[in-house]
C-alpha cells in the first residue's frame, strides 16, 4: 500500500481515537458535575426543612442561592480550603423572573468556617443585590472585600431587616455536624466554575449567558435544587 495512503488512514485513526477520549472525559466531568448538582439539591432540602432554617422574607429578596456541599479543610498548606456547588439566580437582566439554570460555582479561601473541626461543612449563600449578583457572573469575588457579606440570622421568626442584612451583599450560613448558622467567610473567594459550566452547558457557555438567557435548560440533575427553590420562595413572593 502507498506510504502517504497509510499515513493518512493513521491519522484519520489518530484524530477519532482523540476525539473519541474527548467525548468519554467529557462524558465523565459531566458524570462528576451532576452528581454536584444532585448534592446541592440534597444539601438544600435538608436545610429548608430545619425548623431554624433561612428566613423566608430573606429568600424572597435573594437574587441568587449558592449551595457548597461537604467542603473539606485541605489536607495540604494551612487552614486551605476549597469547595464546588452551584448558584441558582432568578431568571432576567431584573433578578425578577423565576428561578433558572444553574452555574457552576467554586468557593476558596483561607480557614473560614473551620471552627467546629475537620468534619466536612456544607455552604449556602443568599446573594442580595444585583451588583453582588452581576459581579459574581464576571469575575472572581472576595468576600469582605469586593462584595460585603455577613453571617445569615436564622429561624422563621428571625429579625430580618437587621443592619448587617440590610447592608450585605451576601449572607452566608453553614451546616455541619447538624448544626445550621450564620458564619463569617470574609476572606473567602467565590468565582465561576468554568471547566464545570461547559461540561455542563457546552463548549464556551459563561455564567452570564447560563442566568441571562431564559431558554437555557435546566440539566436533569439540578431539577431538585430548582424545585425546592421555587416552593421556597415563589417568583410572585419575591421582594425588590
Amino acid at each position: 500500500m502507498n506510504r502517504a495512503i497509510v499515513r493518512m488512514l493513521t491519522g484519520l485513526v489518530m484524530i477519532a481515537l482523540l476525539g473519541l477520549a474527548a467525548r468519554v472525559s467529557m462524558a465523565d466531568t459531566k458524570d462528576t458535575e451532576d452528581k454536584r448538582l444532585q448534592n446541592s439539591g440534597r444539601v438544600l432540602g435538608e436545610i429548608m426543612n430545619i425548623p431554624d432554617n433561612i428566613p423566608h422574607n430573606l429568600l424572597d429578596r435573594a437574587r441568587c442561592v449558592v449551595v457548597i456541599p461537604s467542603v473539606l479543610k485541605a489536607a495540604f498548606g494551612v487552614g486551605g480550603s476549597y469547595g464546588r456547588g452551584a448558584m441558582v439566580c432568578r431568571t432576567g437582566h431584573d433578578f425578577k423572573g423565576s428561578w433558572g439554570a444553574p452555574s457552576m460555582m467554586v468557593l476558596e479561601g483561607g480557614s473560614f468556617g473551620f471552627q467546629i473541626g475537620g468534619q466536612a461543612t456544607d455552604f449556602v449563600l443568599l446573594v442580595m443585590n444585583d451588583r453582588g449578583a452581576s459581579s459574581l457572573l464576571h469575575s472572581k469575588v472576595k468576600l469582605g472585600a469586593d462584595a460585603t457579606a455577613a453571617a445569615g440570622p436564622v429561624g422563621r421568626a428571625a429579625e430580618a431587616d437587621t443592619d448587617a442584612s440590610m447592608r450585605a451583599e451576601i449572607l452566608t450560613y453553614s451546616r455541619a455536624r447538624g448544626a445550621f448558622a450564620g458564619v463569617s467567610l470574609e476572606g473567602a473567594t467565590l468565582h465561576p466554575d468554568k471547566e464545570g459550566n461547559e461540561a455542563l452547558y457546552g463548549q464556551g457557555v459563561t455564567a452570564e449567558q447560563i442566568v441571562f438567557n431564559g431558554s437555557t435548560p435546566t440539566p436533569q440533575a439540578a431539577n431538585e435544587l430548582v424545585s425546592i427553590l421555587q416552593k421556597a420562595s415563589p417568583q410572585e413572593r419575591a421582594e425588590r
